[in-house]
């Protein structure tokens, strides 16, 4: 193991007992002993392992400036409130319902959730009586950041992993922001005309290395199959099954209501003929930059790799859904009225250097080449409907 990996500070166990080993040390063993894994294990160890997990670690500044990347809510308070007017939208669309279950899959610290309470008590007041904002986060330290930013609302938010549902919801909005891109993928290469996986061992002096190998399952070379695509010799690709079984969930309680997912994503006939993604997707970033190796330091960087939305939304129609658009996310967010929320939010803002701080974050959600940009959403509607 190198030195960078064997400096890493041990956790520290939530009961206050024995330190936890570092992730890095004991992936390392668990590759020592049963051979290399597959990519997609150890990238979910290295985002979501118990203890160590770069999602899931206590006290990581993940978000906003001094963390390692900022998502649209952390950016303006506009997206949230934006996002907030459409769902009041949907509430009319499904006939104003007497319980509206809106469920935020992946919600982080909360910044989105409390800005779509607020705006939804504020401007939509029939949405929120009937609302029940349901948070769906698996880190126990985000939960914990979420409950306290939430706590003015604590009588209408639930906190409850999507799994934990039995039966469908009804009447609902099921809407996740930069989640699929953090599911984690396997990874694959053509190579003499066969698909080939690529997985994690150890070199020699204990870092972590590529190794290639056979697929370890059919549905790999099935998700070629179904998209009618033949990896080029050499090209590397990731393939999200996890996303799959994601949206497959979505949809079963999503059966009276809509599911609304942003991301940044593509077709897969561009994620998989491009010629500037021969290498794929798969990228790690550590303060707001690119980091040099996807393996190094597991649990301290954040990975993550472009969405396939061809994959996202057959999937969905394969579980029931019915695709309503995949639009660009500042055409999408012109749509359900930024532009008009901008307005009602100035007449709220409680002085100049606000307002500013509002028309700024309006560009930024709607410059062409912006952020925005190159964010997708999909929005689809349950097979009830």
């Amino acid at each position: 193991m190198s030195d960078e990996r064997r400096t890493v500070s041990p956790e520290v166990s939530d009961a206050g007992g024995p330190a936890v080993r570092p992730l890095a040390e004991r992936l390392g063993e668990r590759v020592a002993r049963a051979g290399a894994i597959t990519f997609r294990d150890w990238m979910a160890a290295a985002l979501y392992d118990e203890h160590a997990g770069y999602y899931r670690r206590r006290g990581l500044a993940r978000w906003g400036r001094a963390g390692d990347y900022r998502t649209s809510p952390e950016r303006t308070p506009l997206f949230a409130a934006t996002f907030a007017r459409h769902f009041a939208s949907l509430f009319e669309q499904l006939g104003r319902p007497r319980v509206f279950h809106v469920v935020e899959a992946g919600g982080g610290a909360g910044h989105f959730a409390r800005g779509v309470l607020r705006t939804l008590e504020r401007d939509a007041p029939g949405a929120f009586d009937a609302l029940r904002y349901v948070f769906d986060e698996a880190s126990e330290d985000a939960r914990l950041r979420a409950a306290r930013l939430l706590e003015p609302y604590a009588a209408r938010v639930e906190f409850r992993r999507l799994e934990e549902f039995e039966t469908p919801l009804g009447a609902c909005v099921i809407f996740s922001n930069e989640l699929l891109d953090a599911l984690p993928v396997h990874r694959v290469r053509a190579r003499g005309g066969r698909l080939r996986e690529l997985y994690v061992g150890l070199e020699a002096g204990g870092g972590f290395k590529w190794v290639e190998g056979e697929p370890s399952t059919p549905r790999l070379a099935e998700h070629f199959a179904r998209a009618g695509v033949a990896l080029e010799e050499g090209r590397t690709a990731e393939v999200c099954l996890d996303a799959e079984e994601w949206v497959a969930r979505a949809a079963r309680l999503a059966q009276g209501g809509f599911v609304v997912t942003v991301d940044y994503g593509a077709e897969a006939s561009e994620l998989y003929g491009a010629p500037h993604r021969r290498d794929g997707t798969l990228r790690a970033f550590s303060g707001h930059a690119f980091a040099d190796d996807v393996l190094a330091r597991p649990g301290e960087q954040d990975i993550t790799a472009t969405v396939n939305w061809t994959q996202v939304r057959e999937a969905g129609e394969r579980a029931g859904l019915r695709t309503l658009s995949l639009e660009r996310q500042d055409a999408f967010l012109l749509r359900a009225g930024l532009l008009e929320q901008l307005e009602l939010e100035g007449r709220f803002a409680g002085s100049e250097a606000e307002l500013m701080r509002l028309r700024l974050g309006a560009r930024e959600m709607i410059l062409p080449g912006g952020m925005a940009s190159h964010f997708q959403v999909l929005a689809q509607r349950g097979s009830g409907n």
